[in-house]
């Protein structure tokens, strides 16, 4: 008997059959994004949510309910499939407002496809299937065995005809509909989005970031003042700044690497240093060993923005996309008011992640994307680093030659994810253990970087330019998430740490400081700071005023004693960092989970509730003061 026909039950009650076949799919998205937690508690809340659509075809379609059931099995399905492949790619539960970055998903296609294991695919079977018995027709027919499948596939397809029993479908749209709300009502005020997922259910989580989207109030922005972000901050700047002015005059050279986390330092693996030039502009530099990313959904777009405004990164969206439109303060304008000429490097279209319309809010004089640097030595979205170090060396000694100094961004690109570099880019050779692994390929990709980032500085200290320069490095965003990692994976990141990679070491990216010709001397600092720290570190040391300037770091040569970094995104909401701990919530405060900065990732409670409300305080503060920036564009 037919697979369609062996349960006459199943097969005859298309609500049923299609409620099995989606609780079957919701079973594994559960595995993957909460595998502990995966059980027979999934029936209980993703089926209601089911049941309700499926009761109301049965309500309102009296004709072609088959394909009103495929429809909707294809939606939830495609939905499911679009939390698993994102939870694996950014860590976060995927919602409708993804949507406005699809054209960005689709740029990066390689890196979504590389965290796809195949199984993940049998989610569409039963999809297709559907889909071809949508298109039989009864009539003609090959032999005997092909006319009794097909005359078999016509008659379960005529079987959904069947009218199902009102009172019935009334009483489980009702009970399904109290199911959900009993599921999503009491866990409304859960800050952290994947616990809130999980209790909620996936897909009744879906519908309510859609239906309770409310409009946010924000603070007055004459209420938002330094004073006032200081004290939530609970820092006091100095009276007298150390460092103050002692690169004033300098040119600025901010270069950005992509993917970069700081457990690259100093790695060797198995006598292979995987980034030389980093280990020797730290050796002989100010190195921040705890500095920490700061972005969101824009991944490197957001870290170009935090850098040069020193706000913190919108709710939702990259920020490219949110604040792009406003009269931004930044590190641009800052110092165009000084009399510097300014302008951003990166090899990928400026389209991208809406660069162009960042760059003109911020105040940049001009950009140098694609079109500049060209199609040569093309590696995932632009040119090589090679070619990037190269030609902006080029543009730089042009820019020298003027009577002014330069602020330039630079913004590295090639060691992006998943890491698969080409034949002629892979210049180190790993143990077996590490071939075909997601970590193995970051380290050569990483290694190439540093090589190119070495010959960059060479090139600068040839043409003059290095000792008339002070020159930031940092990481832009991680790049290597724990929930991207398989179990081999993990060990050897394990094996790298000496002990479990967590969620701090994912975040922790380096920062290193140049000031050539000081006597700022060779020196490793502790204590924490993030991408928002920098324009206020580099203001000190350029000698420039932020009197008339809002930001929301500190000066990291001067208040080290404290800080606290708010996290988005890639943290639950709710998330920060303190001097002593990485702070991750759950539902709120009481139940989140602390990870310490330093030792073997186990101690007590360092972070107090207080700096939690404090945290959301400042992104509240930054929300609203950016949110209320009058707009650049004007009416035409």
């Amino acid at each position: 008997m037919s697979i369609l026909t062996s349960n006459k039950l199943l097969s005859t009650r298309p609500i049923l059959f299609f409620s099995v076949i989606l609780f079957l799919k919701s079973v594994l998205a559960w595995f993957v994004i909460f595998p502990d937690n995966a059980s027979w508690t999934t029936l209980f809340k993703e089926i209601p949510f089911v049941l309700i659509v499926y009761s109301l075809i049965e309500f309102f379609a009296s004709k072609r309910k088959f394909l009103y059931y495929t429809i909707a099995n294809l939606l939830m399905t495609s939905i499911l499939f679009a939390v698993i492949m994102y939870y694996k790619y950014y860590g976060v539960i995927v919602t409708y407002a993804a949507l406005e970055q699809v054209n960005q998903v689709t740029a990066v296609k390689n890196s979504v496809f590389s965290l796809m294991d195949p199984y993940f695919l049998f989610i569409y079977t039963d999809v297709v299937i559907m889909l071809i018995l949508l298109f039989i027709k009864s009539g003609s027919g090959g032999g005997n065995g092909g006319g009794s499948i097909r005359n078999q596939a016509i008659r379960w397809k005529q079987s959904f005809k069947r009218k199902e029993n009102a009172r019935y479908m009334a009483a489980i749209l009702i009970v399904s509909f109290a199911i959900c709300l009993f599921n999503i009502l009491p866990n409304r005020a859960s800050m952290n989005e994947i616990v809130k997922a999980e209790q909620m259910g996936i897909l009744n989580y879906e519908a309510y970031t859609i239906f309770a989207n409310k409009e946010v109030e924000y603070i007055d922005s004459e209420e938002i003042t330094q004073e006032r972000i200081h004290a939530v901050k609970k820092v006091e700047p100095p009276l007298q700044p150390a460092l103050q002015g002692v690169a004033q005059g300098k040119n600025l050279i901010i270069i950005q690497m992509e993917s970069m986390q700081s457990f690259l330092i100093d790695l060797a693996v198995e006598g292979v240093e995987i980034t030389p030039n980093m280990n020797k502009l730290v050796k002989e530099n100010s190195y921040f060993k705890h500095f920490y990313q700061q972005v969101g959904q824009g991944n490197t777009s957001d870290a170009e923005f935090v850098v040069n405004t020193s706000l913190y990164i919108p709710p939702r969206g990259a920020a490219t996309q949110r604040y792009a439109g406003k009269e931004l303060p930044s590190m641009p304008k800052m110092l165009k008011a000084q009399g510097y000429d300014t302008a951003t490097f990166h090899t990928n279209v400026v389209e991208f992640w809406n660069r162009g319309e960042l760059y003109k809010a911020v105040g940049f004089d001009r950009y140098y994307d694609a079109a500049f640097f060209g199609e040569e030595d093309v590696v995932f979205f632009g040119a090589s680093d090679a070619t990037l170090y190269e030609k902006t060396a080029q543009e730089l000694s042009r820019m020298a030659a003027n009577d002014k100094p330069f602020y330039a961004h630079v913004l590295s690109m090639t060691a992006h994810h998943p890491y698969t570099m080409p034949e002629d880019k892979r210049f180190i050779e790993l143990p077996e253990r590490f071939h075909d692994t997601l970590v193995g390929d970051y380290l050569i990709a990483q290694h190439y970087a540093d090589q190119q980032l070495g010959i960059f500085i060479d090139d600068l200290k040839a043409r003059g330019i290095w000792d008339d320069s002070l020159i930031i490095v940092y990481g832009d965003h991680l790049g290597l998430p724990i929930y991207s990692l398989d179990s081999d994976e993990k060990e050897l990141m394990e094996d790298m740490y000496g002990r479990e990679y967590t969620y701090t070491d994912m975040i922790n990216i380096p920062l290193v400081i140049v000031n050539p010709g000081s006597d700022m001397g060779p020196a490793v600092y502790d204590h924490l700071g993030g991408q928002v720290d920098i324009l206020p570190t580099v203001a000190n040391l350029l000698g420039v005023s932020l009197e008339h300037q809002l930001y929301f770091g500190q000066d990291l040569f001067n208040q080290q004693a404290y800080n606290i970094l708010p996290q988005r995104y890639y943290l639950p909401s709710g998330s920060f960092l303190s001097s002593q701990e990485l702070f991750m919530s759950g539902s709120g405060f009481e139940d989140g989970t602390h990870y310490p900065l330093t030792g073997d990732g186990h101690s007590n409670q360092q972070t107090t509730e207080d700096e939690y409300e404090r945290a959301l305080e400042l992104l509240r503060l930054s929300d609203s003061y950016a949110s209320q920036l009058p707009n650049w564009k004007t009416e035409e």
